[in-house]
């Protein structure tokens, strides 16, 4: 009996090891619900003082792309830029964010899934966080939108803080060029290699549906997006995802990074 209960205490630590394997590399990652408290706090006095807040949101995209597209884009995305920084964390993805009226529905609160919370709720959370991010040690606080219906509010609440916080050296950047990238740069982009502002298109079309298979393709219905017709405004799309890549998309990815890199190095310069 004693001999079966330490081959099976043997056996146990065998299988735990990958685990703990696992758990001895969390202080490697950026993410900042990886890490433990004093983890965190190491890290901010080690210089790492910029945080990155990522804001997605859970919309309907028509019948090709899940809701969850601007969560895990966002997430990708700022990880690949805290890691090209250097010196930056990323907080947790906020997917609660104003996306139309609930009661009549309007935008696209009109399409199963889609989750949509009041404005103000929604920049009171901002601010909540930054405030805590500011209070442990973070001197520059980027909020990172995937998603264009918000970004006012992203400025806005970066405006109010930076007037509070005026005599301190912590700053809120509301980092539009990370959406600029994605939208209107990355639009100009595909349309240089030949496709049409139609094909573009504004949401879930090839743009938006690329860009997502390069971060997220567990998200895009991929064998049946190319052999449909094309989806329609009334289906929640604005464009033509059909001629949709992953190698397309890697275009816009490579852009965003390299564009709010650029823009949050130039804004802490300033500071």
């Amino acid at each position: 009996m004693k001999a079966r209960r330490a081959l099976v205490f043997l056996l146990a630590l065998a299988l735990g090891a990958p685990a703990l394997a696992g758990a001895a590399a969390a202080p490697d990652s950026v993410l900042l619900d990886a890490l433990t408290s004093p983890e965190v706090a190491a890290r901010i006095a080690a210089g790492t003082t910029t945080v990155i807040v990522p804001i997605g949101g859970t919309e309907q995209s028509g019948p090709y792309v899940a809701l969850g597209k601007h969560n895990a884009r966002v997430l990708v995305l700022s990880e690949r830029i805290a890691r090209a920084l250097g010196d930056a964390l990323v907080a947790p993805v906020l997917a609660y964010v104003p996306e139309g009226r609930v009661e009549p529905p309007a935008a696209h609160m009109r399409f199963p899934g889609t989750i949509s919370v009041p404005e103000p709720a929604f920049e009171a959370v901002l601010e909540g966080a930054a405030r805590s991010l500011r209070h442990h040690g973070f001197r520059t606080i980027v909020l990172l939108g995937d998603h264009g219906g918000y970004q006012k509010s992203l400025a806005a609440v970066a405006a109010r803080l930076d007037r509070e916080w005026g005599a301190t050296s912590v700053r809120v950047l509301a980092a539009a060029a990370y959406y600029r990238a994605a939208d209107a740069g990355f639009a100009a982009t595909l349309a240089g290699r030949g496709f049409s502002a139609a094909e573009i298109g504004t949401h879930a079309g090839l743009a938006d549906t690329s860009l997502t298979m390069a971060l997220a393709p567990q998200l895009v219905r991929s064998d049946r997006v190319r052999d449909t017709p094309p989806p329609t405004v009334a289906q929640g799309v604005a464009g033509d995802p059909r001629r949709s890549s992953a190698e397309l998309g890697q275009l816009g990815a490579d852009a965003i990074v390299a564009d709010t890199v650029a823009a949050i190095r130039a804004a802490r310069a300033r500071r």
